[in-house]
């Protein structure tokens, strides 16, 4: 996967993460497209892995910015398809977001697209390490890590 073994260790958890996140893709500002290319340029890590308890599993973003004329392009195709397509079933924030931005209302600016970005992956990294606790895999996890 990402040169971290223990990342191949959760595959399992992290397809369980993503089924459980689509809702929360489908209220966000993205399309599950986007969502895609933004999961595609983030990777993770854990800090303090050597204390279990004090470890937290972070989402790195540094790649994001380099991205986001990607997801104005995919937002720019969407619009001129006249919204089907790549909205995926979303009934909140990206078709509307959308529609703001197409009005030059806000909503559509890279540096608030990439603030969304990073709270969403933040989100979801917290919900990744919430399943890993509570499947009791955490600990282990952390241990495989700090290898």
């Amino acid at each position: 996967m990402s040169g971290q073994p223990w990342m191949d260790r959760v595959v399992a958890d992290r397809m369980a993460v993503d089924r459980e996140f689509t809702q929360r893709v489908n209220e966000s500002r993205f399309s599950s497209q986007q969502w895609g290319l933004i999961m595609t340029a983030t990777e993770f890590e854990i800090r303090d892995r050597g204390d279990p308890e004090a470890a937290r599993l972070v989402a790195e973003t540094s790649k994001l910015p380099q991205i986001m004329p990607e997801l104005e392009r995919i937002d720019a195709q969407v619009q001129s398809a006249g919204g089907a397509g790549g909205v995926s079933g979303s009934n909140g924030g990206g078709v509307l977001d959308s529609i703001r931005s197409a009005l030059g209302l806000g909503g559509g600016g890279s540096d608030e697209d990439l603030r969304a970005a990073e709270a969403l992956v933040e989100e979801y990294a917290n919900r990744l390490q919430e399943r890993l606790e509570n499947q009791g895999k955490w600990s282990s996890v952390c241990e495989q890590a700090a290898d």
